[in-house]
């Protein structure tokens, strides 16, 4: 098939690439001049505008993949796009986006005469090799037309149709939050493990469990690679950002009603992750300090405390 990608970040020029080599033609495109020079070095056919990239797709109905960051970028490019397109063509968003997003961009696409997809995807730098997993939302008769693309970027058997307009990602939402909370136990699992009595090599840890164990995972995999390239970590700031699914998810589960403790405390831990000093931690050391004399550092290092009266 034809397709045009809009956006070549680590997701994106990826994508192009795997389409490229599984025979699709793809017209890769960005902001930025560089990336569109590497997807054309890896077999893409290069264009420097949204313009240009929408005049050179000859198949019809044509198709405008954007990956660009979710918010006002995706509302931007959508529009562009809309404007260049006809009535019957079909823009994929597989960025991240927030459902209700999708859901009122699909009915501005709609209105216009056109058909939009949302591709929840997820891989990362590694899909490129692997493959990604798709969850896809919209009309299924065009997710039907797309699918070739689809089963060129996914593994066998990893990708699917979700449902409506904005089911796609939704469920991308939800994986995130869910893999927020498996991130969070590893972390958890791992530092218990490393402050322990025993002098424990987490890479042999960690080996063991890849093998028969019921919490083996790609994730443990990676975190093998990770211990291999650095034994203790010592080189990384456990410093956790999040780029916006998990409060998303969050949020659902407020308002469905949904106790979801772990993916809630999973989102929370990472905001505590980036206080170089908790005033929180510092209001419950006072506190414990006033009721019951326990010690309190102070900034000077010194360690002091006072007798409990009570």
């Amino acid at each position: 098939m034809e397709i045009g990608i809009y956006g070549l970040g680590r997701m994106g020029a990826n994508m192009a690439v795997r389409l490229a080599r599984g025979g699709h033609r793809v017209v890769a495109s960005n902001r930025s001049a560089g990336p569109v020079a590497e997807a054309a070095a890896h077999g893409a056919e290069p264009a420097y505008t949204l313009e240009e990239m929408v005049a050179k797709l000859q198949e019809r109905p044509r198709i405008v993949w954007l990956m660009v960051p979710s918010g006002q970028v995706t509302d931007e490019a959508l529009h562009h796009a809309m404007s260049l397109l006809a009535p019957g063509d079909i823009i994929v968003d597989g960025g991240n986006s927030n459902y209700k997003d999708t859901q009122r961009r699909a009915a501005e696409v709609q209105a216009a005469g056109k058909h939009m997809l949302d591709c929840g995807t997820s891989g990362g730098i590694w899909g490129l090799t692997v493959g990604y997993s798709l969850m896809i939302g919209g009309e299924y008769p065009i997710y039907q037309h797309c699918e070739p693309i689809f089963k060129t970027l996914a593994p066998e058997n990893g990708y699917g149709y979700m449902g409506t307009h904005g089911a796609g990602h939704f469920v991308k939402m939800v994986h995130n939050g869910v893999e927020y909370g498996m991130l969070q136990a590893y972390g958890e699992g791992f530092e218990i493990l490393e402050k322990s009595q025993f002098n424990l090599d987490l890479r042999e840890v960690t080996r063991v469990w890849q093998h028969g164990s019921v919490v083996r995972s790609w994730l443990l995999d990676l975190a093998a690679l990770a211990f291999e390239k650095s034994p203790n970590l010592e080189d990384i700031r456990g410093y956790v950002e999040d780029s916006g699914e998990g409060r998303w998810t969050v949020q659902a589960a407020i308002d469905e009603s949904v106790p979801a403790p772990v993916i809630t405390l999973s989102l929370l831990a990472r905001f505590a992750s980036r206080q170089d000093e908790s005033f929180s931690a510092k209001v419950i050391a006072a506190l414990r300090n006033e009721f019951g004399g326990h010690a309190v550092t102070y900034e000077t290092g010194e360690r002091g405390g006072q007798r409990n009266q009570a």
